[in-house]
């Protein structure tokens, strides 16, 4: 099974389900003429991308802790795909109650999420291109990013 490859699509799915709600946020910002009017959800979704690219040039460019199992000498803690895949997921699985209102397709949605991360983290495993720890490590950073995004949005909601 060509697992890098399963990965890398995942991760262009993860993204492309970004760049929908980014798309969702420019609408906004232009019909409401103006970004304080975007939808909250949307206006913060910039953070925990920002935080993982932080992560990304800390752990790749500074602070290298391990290579690739397949002897590529590249760094490979965390994972890029597992901490992308996760983090934006993670973050649609917040929000979708707001924006998706059929329970059904929202437990739909929140399945192939699951799975798409799931996959993701056991693909770059058996690809050769992760640790374990590499992907446990991703999850926790996602996890952290997600919980920020989180108690931001529930915040700003018992604001208003």
């Amino acid at each position: 099974m060509q697992w890098d490859l399963i990965t890398n699509i995942i991760l262009i799915l993860s993204i492309a389900t970004l760049g929908i709600f980014a798309i969702l946020g420019l609408y906004q910002w232009i019909t409401r003429k103006s970004i304080k009017k975007v939808d909250k959800q949307i206006r913060w979704m910039p953070l925990p991308v920002g935080l993982m690219a932080i992560v990304y040039l800390i752990f790749d460019k500074l602070l290298i802790l391990n290579t690739r199992p397949n002897g590529s000498g590249e760094p490979s803690f965390p994972s890029t795909h597992a901490m992308i895949v996760a983090t934006i997921f993670f973050i649609v699985t917040i929000i979708l109650p707001k924006y998706v209102k059929s329970k059904p397709l929202r437990v739909v949605l929140e399945i192939l999420m699951f799975a798409g991360i799931s996959l993701t983290c056991t693909g770059r495993v058996l690809a050769n291109m992760h640790w374990p720890i590499d992907v446990i490590g991703s999850l926790v950073f996602a996890f952290v990013f997600s919980e920020i995004y989180y108690q931001i949005i529930k915040k700003k909601k018992a604001k208003k």
